[in-house]
């Protein structure tokens, strides 16, 4: 799918060994709408994190594919059939892509079809706008969107409440194996952040076998063009900047990092594994989600297997989940004009670019002057650093109050 720069085979090229069908929709599409949505339902063991890292090759050789796991599987295969039944908005052929020369390296994709035929925004003006049934929403998706019912084996250990996530296609997909995660679409929550969609979220990264499955969220006023709680997940074959960047601690106690590099800077939360280490990074991301939708500030947030907080590199190996969180300048309604727009995946370096033109223009220098024209300005930056800062400190205080209550 890729072009020679590619240090990846793309999930959908693999073979798979499952053979669970009932996540295909039958034959006659008549029968659909009896489908039912099936349940995809983990265990423990299948959070998977040791062996998961991007092939090393010898100089043209091709990549080893990773093996895919059950996970993978299934939602490449349900995800493949709707695409040949035509559920989506166009069809997607192969990308062109390659990565920018310069220091960042920048991925650009060419996908000219997202670019005219994705849904227009809705009328959004607060990142604190409630959820309008009115409006464009995932009760009103077509039947056979959904692929599966995402959630936990019951009574694996942990002390969130999980949600039942919905996982549907997007119908305009920025690439292959583009989902929505969708926390039950019939409660009407709004674009903002919730530990549990965030913890299925992450759970999901998990279950990937492929380093290149990701997950993100936009906030209203962050590029978000729906207002009903979702999350992106796509793979993408390619390693991205954000997966080894240095960081730099912003609390004694190494909770919150500020992650320096280009093409952005960002807060770097760093979890090693599931258990209570992801449930404290879980509860502490959307506190600081909280403060920035409270205050007005929109944002974006990508979760990808990465390598711990510190001096690292692009080649580090991929030891735990970073979630980088970005605060940013509001934008509401249509951009025009520009070769991309700036959400989750251009912050952390994978830019989907709009027309055949500004994909052979495009250079590094353009790219992160339109990446940091969407930045806070720097006075207001260090006003939010403070804050999440200030967040940590309290949140370490009321830990260390349990732990005393606790004796």
């Amino acid at each position: 799918m890729d072009c020679s720069t590619s240090p990846g085979v793309h999930p959908m090229a693999l073979p798979c060994d499952s053979n669970e069908t009932s996540y295909l929709l039958p034959a006659n599409s008549e029968d659909w709408e009896g489908h039912g949505t099936p349940d995809f339902v983990y265990r423990q063991e299948e959070l998977l994190l040791e062996g998961i890292q991007w092939p090393r090759r010898a100089p043209g050789l091709p990549d080893a594919p990773p093996p895919l796991s059950r996970f993978d599987c299934v939602l490449c295969s349900a995800w493949r059939q709707r695409m040949e039944l035509g559920l989506f908005r166009y069809h997607l052929g192969e990308l062109q892509t390659q990565t920018l020369p310069g220091a960042v390296g920048f991925v650009a994709q060419l996908n000219v079809e997202r670019g005219v035929q994705r849904r227009r925004p809705q009328n959004i003006r607060s990142v604190r706008q409630a959820f309008d049934p009115e409006q464009f929403n995932f009760n009103k998706i077509r039947t056979g969107e959904v692929l599966f019912r995402l959630h936990r084996e019951p009574g694996l250990p942990g002390a969130l409440q999980q949600e039942d996530i919905l996982v549907m296609i997007n119908v305009s997909p920025l690439e292959w194996g583009h989902v929505l995660l969708v926390p039950e679409p019939a409660l009407g929550l709004p674009q903002r952040l919730l530990p549990g969609a965030l913890q299925a979220g992450v759970e999901a990264v998990l279950l990937s076998s492929h380093p290149g499955f990701r997950v993100g969220f936009n906030s209203l006023g962050g590029l978000a063009s729906v207002n009903h709680l979702h999350l992106h997940g796509y793979y993408l074959a390619h390693r991205l900047p954000v997966e080894g960047a240095p960081s730099k601690p912003l609390d004694p106690g190494g909770r919150l990092h500020l992650l320096q590099a280009l093409p952005a800077p960002g807060f770097l939360f760093y979890a090693s594994g599931p258990g209570p280490e992801l449930e404290a990074l879980i509860s502490r991301v959307c506190r600081a989600t909280d403060y920035l939708t409270d205050h007005e500030i929109a944002h974006n947030l990508f979760v990808t297997r990465g390598a711990p907080p510190g001096k690292t590199s692009p080649s580090s190996a991929l030891t735990g989940v970073r979630v980088i969180l970005w605060a940013r300048k509001s934008s509401f309604g249509i951009k025009e004009g520009g070769a991309f727009n700036v959400a989750l995946c251009e912050l952390a370096g994978h830019l989907p670019v709009k027309t055949s033109q500004d994909f052979s223009s495009l250079t590094e220098a353009a790219a992160l002057a339109l990446i940091q024209d969407c930045l806070l300005p720097p006075a207001q930056a260090e006003e939010v650093q403070a804050a999440l800062v200030a967040l940590t400190a309290q949140e370490e205080r009321e830990s260390f109050q349990k732990y005393l209550f606790s004796y």
